[in-house]
């Protein structure tokens, strides 16, 4: 599989747990020293993912071969952000001239119709509103395609030791103090993108 976002802390628990797992990953970074060599990875520098860009064939180039993609792409800066747009964008590119077809996001609770009047949703939004309104757009061009996508939406992530016992679902409650490890989460990417439980869906994570 191929790990977008690998440098980020989720994105190094999904490449930990594919690799323990015994998949063959492509990690896409920023640099070439983001992650450590390891049996099984290759790590594919690319600065921008943004489109138009010569990363546009880059991209495609990493994709080849793999039978999925996983993005764990988030923005660090505050403001305006399109950081998730554009790299998903650039992945549907990607997708589309190799022929790999599935596709495991990573969003967030309350994008899109999850956005409710919770006390979490306000929350959130008040906080981080431009960061979701990127995720939102990003989700958008998701289901456009023509990609066989599972858009994964948790709660608050934590640098925590992996439980096993998280909860999945389409309609899970989320609360202001509902948090999932990025071991769990990483778990469970991996598990959805081999095997799809949640095809053309967006469930909720928890522990």
């Amino acid at each position: 599989m191929v790990v977008l976002g690998a440098a980020g802390g989720t994105g190094r628990a999904v490449v930990e747990v594919a690799l323990r797992a015994g998949h063959t990953v492509t990690a896409v970074t920023r640099r070439a020293d983001a992650l450590p060599p390891a049996p099984g990875l290759t790590v594919a520098v690319i600065p921008d993912l943004t489109l138009p860009d010569p990363a546009d064939e880059r991209l495609a180039s990493a994709v080849a071969g793999h039978d999925a993609v996983v993005s764990a792409l988030g923005p660090l800066a505050r403001g305006p952000v399109t950081v998730c747009t554009d790299g998903i964008r650039s992945a549907l590119h990607a997708m589309k001239a190799t022929g790999v077809r599935r596709l495991v996001v990573v969003s967030a609770h309350g994008a899109a119709e999850s956005r409710d009047r919770s006390p979490y949703s306000l929350a959130l939004w008040a906080s981080v509103g431009p960061k979701m309104r990127d995720k939102e757009t990003m989700e958008a061009l998701i289901r456009a395609s023509d990609t066989d996508w599972t858009i994964i939406r948790p709660p608050a992530l934590r640098d925590t030791a992996p439980t096993g016992r998280y909860r999945t679902g389409m309609d899970l409650r989320i609360r202001l103090t509902t948090a999932v490890s990025r071991a769990d989460l990483a778990d469970f990417i991996v598990k959805e993108t081999v095997e799809p439980a949640y095809l053309r869906r967006a469930p909720r994570i928890a522990s």
